[in-house]
């Protein structure tokens, strides 16, 4: 079993000098870190799916993409200099942060029934929870 220790702690984990055979720096760090960010939105939006039972896309889904993305442009601008990667994430906040914006508004616009006090969409004339009829606002 000795061996087993060695063979993952000097060959796998540590190895030359290197921590999962990685120069480590802090553009590293930062690049890892908005990896993970990124890829963590998958598991956010699989369980509020699989809650619900049907395909949700929350809201956390969109902050996840947004601060992973522009870590991972920062990553790309500043530590790897490199065009491909810069030109992956130069553009991709503009949809998450328009989808956090739409968001935000259909939460606000969303009515109260004053029948069961659930909320209900935005412009809806009946409760989707009770069937009640919603009170209409007039401008």
């Amino acid at each position: 079993m000795d061996w087993l220790t060695h063979f993952i702690w000097q060959d796998l984990l540590w190895h030359n000098g290197k921590l999962l055979g990685i120069d480590w720096s802090v553009w590293k760090v930062i690049g890892w870190l908005g990896n993970a960010v990124f890829f963590s939105r998958f598991f956010v939006q699989w369980y509020a799916t699989e809650k619900k039972k049907q395909v949700v896309v929350p809201q956390a889904f969109w902050w996840l993409s947004l601060v992973g993305s522009v870590t991972l442009l920062c990553y790309g601008l500043f530590y790897l200099k490199d065009s491909v990667v810069i030109f992956a994430y130069a553009f991709t906040w503009i949809p998450y942060t328009r989808n956090l914006i739409i968001h935000r508004r259909n939460k606000a616009a969303q009515l109260v029934c004053a029948g069961c006090g659930k909320k209900a969409p935005p412009y809806s004339n009946f409760c989707p929870n009770c069937g009640g009829r919603l009170a209409t606002v007039t401008s």
